[in-house]
C-alpha cells in the first residue's frame, strides 16, 4: 500500500479546468465568431451549388447558351464553383488569423500553464 496521490488527482483538476474554459465568456466568444463566419459560408456555397444544379436540369437552353466558342453557361457556372470554393477556403483563412487563433492561442497558453502545474497530461 502506498500514500502517494493517485495519478488520476491531476487529471480530474485538468478536467474541472477544461470545463470551466468551455464554460467561460471567452470561449463561448470564440464560439459565435466561428459559427458566424461558417454558418452564413454554409448556407451561402449551398444555394449556390443548387442553383447551379436546378439550372442544369431545369433551364438546359439558358445553360447551353455559347459564351465565347465552345464555352458555354454551364461550363462558366461549373468552373465557378471551383473559384467560390478556393474564395472560400481563403476568405476562412483570414477570418481565422484574425478572429480565431488569437482567441485560441490565448486559451491554450492558459491550458498549458495549467496543465504543466500538474505534469505531463497522461
Amino acid at each position: 500500500m502506498s500514500t502517494d496521490t493517485p495519478a488520476s488527482a491531476p487529471s480530474e483538476s485538468t478536467a474541472d479546468r477544461y470545463l470551466a474554459v468551455q464554460r467561460s465568456e471567452e470561449f463561448a466568444g470564440l464560439r459565435r465568431a466561428l459559427r458566424g463566419f461558417i454558418f452564413p459560408m454554409t448556407v451561402a456555397f449551398f444555394l449556390w451549388y443548387a442553383l447551379y444544379v436546378i439550372l442544369s436540369a431545369y433551364a438546359r437552353g439558358f445553360m447551353g447558351t455559347k459564351v465565347i466558342g465552345n464555352i458555354n453557361v454551364a461550363l462558366v457556372f461549373g468552373l465557378l464553383q471551383f473559384v467560390s470554393t478556393f474564395a472560400i477556403a481563403w476568405l476562412y483563412s483570414r477570418f481565422a488569423n484574425r478572429r480565431i487563433d488569437p482567441v485560441a492561442d490565448r486559451i491554450r497558453a492558459e491550458m498549458g500553464e495549467v496543465t504543466h502545474e500538474h505534469g505531463p497530461r497522461g
